[in-house]
């Protein structure tokens, strides 16, 4: 099989490695890909958001299989796109990813259909979401843009007062754009947070191994969110109990949800919970693989993704049985000096092999560029560096010791990566 893969960060590189692992891979070309996943896989030059382009592309090539990672061309229709040219694609379609380019959508959503989630409401105008702020005299409370805002569109207020400037930053001040057109407020809960990606059809769900991630910048999560400092499989508080709970309450009742209001979801769908004392709530909803959950989930799967993707497509979800590798699997981000906020690029990265990679750890590049055979910073978030082991103890070692035989200018990463409180 020929493959395009779409997308250009650590998720897609994961994403490409596991797709090399399966014996109808062929060729696999990534557009727009980056530094490291052109060691492995061809580099099409075309924007991620370029639907006409990418079509042209696969159909000129014959492409068997598209595979669409990221949120935003997932959310413009880029499976529609390749589904009305004849060309099979791995994702769900604009009308299902509402689920993650509306917060409002899918608050919404399970409001209407019971599933469990925090006490919020919903607002298109900055001076009336002020006014039940103020009115409310509730902190800490979450303050969430609609659309999708890089992963960085949610403030956990402090106070009343930051609660206050982040409707106003987002509503007035447009720091995400369009995306904060209306706001979402919602209740602050507490608990263990756990990420649950899950493959479906449509008809059938299939979770995968859990994880967590570490969204602060800095140890003791401290600093501001990022799109992710570095994640652990298993979570540890993600008991089988939960997971049971989380399948009746969760899992089937939201694809159940998206049949009714005919948006059916066929992909991967990233459900954000948190264990509250009250059991498990969704946080949100992501409608592909997490990024950087991506990087300790897909080392452990087993069985063979491009056999997944194909059930998945074809709507014979519930004749596969997916398996997992056993132990636990830990993933440390490098990153540049700086990031979230203004960071350099084009800084020569040493340690590396040829392949981008060192030796026991899997290397996931997220932002960085390949010249004249060196390797160049290209992001914020840089590298995944990532191990599997017996157990997380043992694989968190393991990716610390990769970690310190890569070195740039000015990269940053937490220390504290799997310390469970």
């Amino acid at each position: 099989m020929k493959i395009l893969m779409i997308g250009s960060g650590g998720r897609e590189h994961a994403l490409i490695k596991k797709l090399l692992e399966s014996p109808k891979c062929e060729k696999l070309y990534c557009a727009p890909g980056n530094g490291g996943i052109s060691r492995d896989a061809e580099i099409v030059n075309i924007g991620v958001m370029d639907k006409k382009g990418m079509v042209e592309f696969a159909k000129e090539k014959a492409i068997d299989l598209a595979f669409v990672a990221p949120d935003d061309p997932l959310a413009d229709g880029m499976v529609d796109a390749f589904n009305e040219a004849g060309i099979r694609a791995f994702g769900p379609t604009a009308s299902a990813a509402i689920i993650e380019a509306s917060k409002v959508f899918s608050k919404n959503l399970m409001k209407k259909y019971g599933i469990p989630t925090a006490k919020y409401e919903v607002f298109s105008d900055a001076k009336k979401a002020i006014e039940y702020i103020t009115s409310e005299n509730v902190a800490p409370v979450v303050v969430k843009a609609d659309g999708l805002a890089l992963g960085k569109g949610v403030i956990i207020a402090q106070s009343v007062d930051e609660a206050v400037k982040a409707v106003k930053s987002i509503m007035e001040d447009k720091q995400f754009g369009d995306s904060g057109n209306n706001v979402v407020i919602e209740e602050f809960l507490t608990g263990p947070e756990v990420s649950v990606l899950a493959f479906t059809d449509g008809n059938c769900v299939k979770p995968m191994v859990s994880s967590k991630d570490h969204k602060r910048a800095y140890d003791n999560d401290e600093g501001l969110n990022t799109g992710g400092m570095g994640t652990i499989s298993p979570n540890p508080y993600y008991t089988d109990e939960i997971a049971d709970v989380c399948m009746k309450t969760i899992f089937n009742p939201t694809i159940e949800a998206m049949n009714k209001e005919g948006r059916p979801f066929k992909g991967c769908l990233y459900f954000g919970l948190m264990i509250t004392p009250d059991g498990p709530k969704v946080i949100e909803y992501n409608a592909r693989f997490g990024d950087p959950e991506a990087q300790v989930v897909l080392p452990r799967l087993k069985t063979d993704l491009v056999d997944i993707c194909e059930a998945v497509i074809d709507e014979k979800l519930s004749d596969l049985d997916i398996e997992w590798y056993d132990g636990a699997a830990a993933c440390v981000v490098m990153a540049s000096g700086g990031y979230p906020v203004s960071y350099k690029k084009g800084i020569e990265m040493f340690g590396l092999n040829d392949d981008g990679g060192v030796d026991d750890a899997i290397v996931y590049h997220a932002g960085t560029k390949y010249e004249n055979g060196r390797f160049y910073t290209n992001g914020g978030r840089v590298l995944g560096v990532t191990a599997k082991a017996d157990t997380l103890e043992e694989a968190l070692k393991k990716a610390y010791i990769a970690v310190d035989k890569i070195k740039f200018e000015g990269a940053h990463f937490r220390k504290d990566i799997g310390r469970i409180k």
